[in-house]
Parts: C-alpha cells; sequence; structure tokens
C-alpha cells in the first residue's frame, strides 16, 4: 500500500541487495541504537552502526541528545513488542520537545506493523527490515526531506559479509559474529521466517577474517550466531547440490574448525542449535578442540511428541533425547541448556508432565522458559486455538521454573572443588574488588582482583556456589 508522501519498496520482491553511493546525511548528527530481544539484533545493530558511522553519524546512549533514534525489534513475543510500543510512546513525546528528531523501527517488527506504526499511531518516521539496513542513510535523508521511509524488501543473497561492525557497548573481549541469515524452520509458533526471509550463509572466509581481526584486537571469545547454526553451508544449495564447481563446500562443523584454528586463545561459542540438524560431526569437532567452549544451547521446546508434531518441530521427544545421549557421549562435560514453551494450544495436563520429565531426565544447566504468546500470521495462529488459559499458562510455567532451579542448582554444585579455567570479563557487579567470568560451561566464576586484569585466563579453585555462580579463588602462577 502507498502513502502520500512515503517512499516504500516493495517488501514482496526478494533479490540481491543493491549497492548505491552512501550520501553523507550524518554530519556529526548523533544516532542513538536501542536493540530488544535476541543477540541476532544486537548483532545487527552493530551492523547498522557501521553504516552509518561510515555516513558521518556518531553514537549516543542519550536520547535527549540523539538526532536520529533507531530501536532494534523483536517480534517473537508479545512483551518485547509491548516495550518496544511504550519506548516509542515516550520518544513521541520527546519528538513534541525537537521536531527534527528522526525516528524508526528496525527488524523484525518492522514489516508486520508498518501501516501502524507509521500512519495509524504516528510513532515513527521510518520502518526499515532487516535485509534494507545498507539503504537506512538514503531513507533517513528521504525523512530529512519532510516525508516517511520505509524499506522492508527481504534478500535472498544479503549477509553484510563485507562490513565491519562497529561493537557497541563493547566490553573488548567477547563479540558477535554472524554466519547466516534468515530461517527455513516454519515452525508453526514462529513468526522468524516471516521477518528474516529465507536462510543463506555467509561466506566462510569473510567469518574467519572476522574472527582474526577481532584477536588482533585484543578481543578472547566469539560466538557465532544463526537462527539455526547446524544448517549452514557454503556453496551447496537447500538440496545439497555443489553450487559452483571448483569452489569450496563447508558445513556448519568445518567452519566451526576453521575458526577454532585462528588461534588456541580464542574462544569459540555458537548458538542457536537446532535438534533435528545437530550432527556428531560438530560435536566430534567440539570435543576436538580445547578452545571450543562446551556448551550447547539445543531449544526442545517440550518434551510431548504430539506437541512437537504441533509446533513443526521436525523431531520427535525420543530423537531429542538421543542427541542429547549423543552430547553427553562424546563429550562428557558439556553443558547443555534450553527453551521451553508452556501452555502451547491444546497442551494437556499430560504433555505438561511429559516436558517436566523430560527435564528433570536432561538436567539442564540453563534454560529460556515462557508462556506461549500467540503471534500474528504463525501457522499457530491459523491453524490452532489458544486455548489454554493464562491461569494455567502461568502454573504451568512455574512449575517449569521450578525444576530447573533445582536442576541448574545441582549442575552448578558439581563444578564446586574443582578447578575452572576462567577467561575474566570484567569487575563484579556487587563489588570492586571481585572480578568475573565463564568457565567453558558458560558458568559464571567470581574470584578476588589480585592483580589480574580482563582479557586474560587465569585457574581458578571453586570452594562455593549460589544457585548459578561459582565462587573461589584465582591460582596465581
Amino acid at each position: 500500500m502507498l502513502h502520500e508522501g512515503e517512499k516504500v519498496i516493495d517488501e514482496n520482491r526478494q533479490g540481491e541487495a543493491v549497492m548505491a553511493p552512501v550520501p553523507s546525511t550524518g554530519s556529526g548528527r548523533k544516532l542513538l541504537l536501542e536493540s530488544y530481544g535476541c543477540q541476532m539484533n544486537f548483532s545487527d545493530s552493530e551492523i547498522v552502526a557501521s553504516i552509518l558511522t561510515e555516513a558521518g553519524f556518531t553514537t549516543t546512549r542519550d536520547a535527549e541528545e540523539a538526532d536520529v533514534v533507531l530501536l532494534n525489534t523483536c517480534a517473537i513475543r508479545d512483551n518485547a513488542e509491548q516495550r518496544v510500543r511504550a519506548r516509542l510512546q515516550y520518544l513521541r513525546s520527546l519528538k513534541s520537545k525537537k521536531p527534527d528528531m528522526v525516528v524508526g523501527v528496525l527488524g523484525c517488527m518492522a514489516e508486520r506493523l508498518r501501516d501502524q506504526l507509521l500512519e495509524e499511531e504516528k510513532l515513527v518516521d521510518l520502518v526499515v527490515g532487516p535485509d534494507a539496513y545498507r539503504d537506512l542513510p538514503n531513507l533517513i535523508e528521504t525523512v530529512d526531506s519532510g516525508q516517511k521511509a520505509v524499506n522492508v524488501l527481504l534478500s535472498r543473497e544479503e549477509t553484510y559479509a563485507e562490513i565491519s561492525p562497529v561493537r557497541l557497548n563493547s566490553n573488548g573481549i567477547t563479540a558477535f559474529i554472524s554466519i547466516m541469515r534468515g530461517c527455513d524452520n516454519m515452525c508453526s509458533f514462529c513468526v522468524v521466517p516471516f521477518t528474516r526471509g529465507r536462510e543463506r550463509s555467509r561466506d566462510p572466509e569473510s567469518v574467519v577474517r572476522e574472527a582474526q581481526e577481532l584477536f588482533d584486537l585484543g578481543y578472547r571469545e566469539v560466538t557465532l550466531l544463526g537462527q539455526n547454526v547446524d544448517s549452514y553451508k557454503w556453496n551447496l544449495t537447500s538440496k545439497g547440490e555443489v553450487k559452483e564447481e571448483g569452489k569450496e563446500v563447508v558445513n556448519f562443523a568445518q567452519l566451526l574448525e576453521k575458526v577454532a584454528l585462528v588461534n588456541a586463545d580464542l574462544r569459540v561459542r555458537f548458538s542457536t542449535s537446532h535438534p533435528k540438524d545437530m550432527t556428531d560431526e560438530v560435536l566430534h569437532t567440539m570435543a576436538k578442540y580445547d578452545n571450543i567452549c562446551k556448551y550447547i544451547h539445543l531449544p526442545v521446546q517440550s518434551g510431548s511428541s504430539e506437541v512437537l508434531k504441533k509446533m513443526n518441530r521436525g523431531y520427535t521427544r525420543e530423537w531429542y533425547l538421543e542427541r542429547i545421549a549423543a552430547i553427553r557421549r562424546i563429550m562428557p562435560d558439556c553443558a547443555i541448556s534450553t527453551d521451553v514453551i508452556a501452555g502451547f494450544c491444546g497442551e494437556t495436563e499430560e504433555q505438561h508432565q511429559e516436558t517436566i520429565s523430560l527435564m528433570k531426565e536432561v538436567g539442564y544447566d540453563m534454560a529460556f522458559m515462557f508462556k506461549y504468546s500467540e503471534r500474528p500470521r504463525t501457522l499457530a495462529e491459523r491453524k490452532y486455538e489458544d486455548d489454554i488459559t493464562e491461569e494455567v499458562k502461568g502454573r504451568r510455567l512455574q512449575e517449569i521454573i521450578d525444576v530447573q532451579m533445582q536442576s541448574a542448582a545441582m549442575r552448578t554444585q558439581a563444578f564446586v572443588g574443582k578447578r575452572q579455567r576462567v577467561l575474566i570479563e570484567g569487575v563484579s557487579k556487587r563489588s570492586d574488588e571481585q572480578l568475573f567470568g565463564r568457565n567453558s560451561q558458560n558458568t559464571v566464576v567470581v574470584f578476588p582482583k589480585g592483580n589480574l586484569v580482563p582479557g586474560t585466563y587465569v585457574d581458578v579453585d571453586t570452594h562455593s556456589c549460589t544457585s548459578v555462580t561459582l565462587i573461589g579463588t584465582a591460582v596465581q602462577s
């Protein structure tokens, strides 16, 4: 739909990003970027910051001094959308005192709520989808001329591979590297395939190059990001056919090895894995290299095969537990975390208890746990009734949380009395005299500062713990 005074690019077109000269729209103007939701959004904001820095903007953390405010949004759960709306209401009041301020929405809320945010509620000046960030300088220029601006074009090619992200709010030690974009899994509860488009993988050499650059700058840990990293494939079609003869074919296990070989002092993590695609090859690669952290986030969502089928997850309870068994067999010291949804459409009490029993059987180190939140345009919204009451959802969620708290405490306690190799990340929030870092299994470890500094490795003898944090003393060499 075209609106008067609005620059619109058809969101149904898909194709390569068009390279255009970058206008110097910044000229020292101050940019505030706020990110909501997943790690991918935070990584995307760093790409946006790079594009706009090149166009002459400088970044700020203060909304009152910002000339351009961009919210990088999440549409996975309704709560995230409501937080963004509340922030936009505040920015509208700020804009009434500063009419030239440009306010925009990026990312997953962009396409779905375009008309509402621009026209009905008049909360924003521009709306930009996750594959159109290169167009931001032009879009801001359009807003400067008095028009609204929109680009929600989804691409089959865009990976931003050659853009060096500006590390926002960085500790200078840990960083994200996006290895792929989009998602081809059509989970019935999830809106990501509609907001981020089809899956495409980034050139492995650009990933390795970014990891090397980060290490040379002093970073000591990278997290490889993708909606489903296990389906990473370079120079392969979705049917597994080679795209270009004579060029290297790279799967995720091979990419993981390439990044691990950048330097033995560079820790490597990744997120997120999918149970239907995780291979033993990946697990053996993790076991082979000490600097690939022994931690896997493996979302289960439900312990019931019937519910998993309705969720269109592509695996059963038995398949998932076999993948857990493979992890335990190949890497006995590996930590495992998960995602769990309480109260999905039609979930019976018996099916809920299957989730509880699976969680007890696996014994997760950590979990992200949520009540089911119906999302527009998903298969679940079209096909199933959201028929579990909020009261029942809340009760089931609390039971899931109770089980997980017990499991997490037991998993943390198991580390007590053992020496942990820790990458120091900074000063503890509780005391300036304490430092904190994480072990390979992603557990936070706190210990006295002494003469130690962030960005270095230290061995810590642990002597006690809270439910999720280890406490110890650094072993001075």
